[in-house]
C-alpha cells in the first residue's frame, strides 16, 4: 500500500486494550526429598542449631537428579491451571522467572508449553533471579492489559541444587527446589497494581550464580543490611503507588530469603496485628524467584488466606534487581 505524499500515516490497528487483569489460580510444586538440617550436618560443617538461628530453615525440598526446571514449573503450572479451571488450550502467554536453568535454549517457557501441550503460546523466560517472579507478574498484567494476551501462565521456578555449592556452608544451607505458578485473565478492574521496580548497580556482585559448576555465591551481609535499610521504604513506595496504606494489606509475601530479614521487614511495616506475614521459608528454603508464588499457593492451599485477600508482593536479590506490586487473590 502507498501514501499520498505529505499525508499523515495510517494509524496501526492494535488489540482492545483490557481495563485489569486478575489473578485466577496459583499452583505449585515441591520435590519429593526432603533434606533436614540434619541432613546437611552430614556434607558440611554445621548444625541444626545454628542453622535455624541464623535463617530459620528446618528442611527444604530438593529435586530429582532426572528433574530440570521445566519440569518443576510445568507441575507447578499445571496445579494452577486446574485451580483457574482453565484449560491448557486457553493459553496464550507463558512466562517463567528463573535464574538456574541451564539450557540456554529453549527457554524453560518453551518447554513448560511443550510438556503442557499447549497450543501456540509466547513462551519466554525473565532473569531476575530473587525478583524475577514480580517482573514477570508486572510483564503478565502489561501483556493482559494491553489487550496482546487473554490468558497468561506466569511461573517461578528453580532448581538451585544444582549450582549449589555444598562445601560453603553459609550457602548450602539456604538453597532449595520448587515452584510457584499464577494464572492471569482480563478484569474489569486493575486487581494487580502497577509494579515499582529497580536495581542496585553497585551490588550487582552480591549475588552470583558462575563459574564451573556453575556455583551460587553472596556477600550475606550485604544482601541484609541492604534488605533492612531499604526494603521498607521499597515496600511502602508500593503500597503508596497502589493507592492504598499498609492498614489495606491482608498478607506480606517478602521474598523468602532468611526468616531473620522477614521478620524485623514485617516488623517494620507497621502491618495490621492480624495480617498474615509468609514464612514458607522454614520448610520450603529459598527457592529464588519461585519463594513468593510457591509461598502464596500455599498459604492457599492451607487455607490460611481469605477469598479476595490483598497481597503486598516484595522481591530482591541477584543483579541486584527489585521489583514488587499489590494484588489480590482468588
Amino acid at each position: 500500500m502507498t501514501t499520498t505524499p505529505g499525508a499523515a500515516p495510517r494509524a496501526f490497528a492494535h488489540p482492545a486494550p483490557a481495563a485489569g487483569s486478575r489473578i485466577v489460580g496459583t499452583g505449585h510444586y515441591r520435590p519429593e526429598r526432603v533434606m533436614t538440617n540434619t541432613d546437611l550436618e552430614k556434607l558440611v560443617e554445621t548444625s541444626d542449631e545454628w542453622i535455624v538461628q541464623r535463617t530459620g530453615i528446618e528442611e527444604r525440598r530438593i529435586a530429582a537428579e532426572d528433574q530440570d526446571v521445566a519440569d518443576l514449573a510445568a507441575e507447578a503450572g499445571r496445579m494452577a491451571l486446574a485451580d483457574a479451571g482453565v484449560d491448557p488450550s486457553e493459553v496464550t502467554q507463558v512466562i517463567v522467572a528463573t535464574c538456574s536453568n541451564l539450557e540456554r535454549s529453549p527457554s524453560a517457557a518453551g518447554r513448560v508449553a511443550q510438556l503442557l501441550g499447549l497450543t501456540d503460546p509466547a513462551s519466554f523466560d525473565v532473569g531476575a533471579a530473587c525478583s524475577g517472579f514480580e517482573h514477570a507478574l508486572a510483564v503478565a498484567d502489561m501483556s493482559i492489559r494491553s489487550g496482546t494476551s487473554t490468558t497468561t501462565l506466569v511461573i517461578g521456578a528453580e532448581k538451585l541444587s544444582q549450582v549449589t555449592d555444598y562445601t560453603d556452608r553459609t550457602t548450602c544451607i539456604l538453597t532449595a527446589d520448587g515452584a510457584g505458578a499464577m494464572v492471569l485473565r482480563p478484569s474489569d478492574e486493575p486487581t494487580i497494581s502497577p509494579v515499582v521496580w529497580g536495581s542496585v548497580p553497585d551490588l550487582a556482585d552480591a549475588v552470583t550464580i558462575n563459574g564451573e559448576g556453575p556455583a551460587f555465591a553472596q556477600e550475606g551481609r550485604k544482601v541484609l543490611g541492604w534488605a533492612l535499610r531499604e526494603a521498607p521504604k521499597i515496600s511502602r513506595r508500593i503500597v503508596e503507588a497502589a493507592g492504598l496504606t499498609m492498614s489495606d494489606i491482608d498478607v506480606f509475601v517478602p521474598h523468602q530469603a532468611n526468616l531473620r530479614m522477614i521478620e524485623p521487614l514485617a516488623a517494620a511495616l507497621d502491618l495490621r496485628e492480624d495480617a498474615i506475614v509468609a514464612d514458607d521459608i522454614v520448610t520450603s528454603g529459598n527457592t529464588s524467584a519461585a519463594t513468593i508464588p510457591l509461598a502464596i499457593s500455599r498459604l492457599r492451599e492451607a487455607g490460611r488466606i481469605p477469598s479476595g485477600a490483598t497481597a503486598l508482593l516484595v522481591g530482591f536479590g541477584g543483579g541486584f534487581s527489585w521489583a514488587g506490586q499489590v494484588v489480590r487473590l482468588p
